[in-house]
């Protein structure tokens, strides 16, 4: 495998291609596992708009609110 870094082409050992794939691999795992923290955090309103859901609804209606973008995207 011929990786390039900083624009130079590096081949590498079949030791050194199944480390870098692991390293990949590795990588897309956590990002994966992270992924709904990301999703959720996109999703949930402003915190003007949830202090003004508690004050115009209450507490119950914003849990609710909350609830809902955590159902929407699960922790894995």
């Amino acid at each position: 495998m011929i990786i390039n870094k900083n624009g130079v082409d590096y081949t590498l050992t079949a030791e050194e291609e199944a480390e870098y794939l692991a390293n990949i691999a590795q990588i897309q795992a956590e990002k994966q596992a992270t992924k709904y923290m990301f999703d959720r955090a996109k999703a949930y309103p402003s915190f003007a708009d949830q202090f003004d859901t508690i004050f115009h609804e209450g507490i119950d209606a914003w849990k609710a609110q909350i609830q809902a973008v955590k159902d929407r995207f699960p922790k894995e």
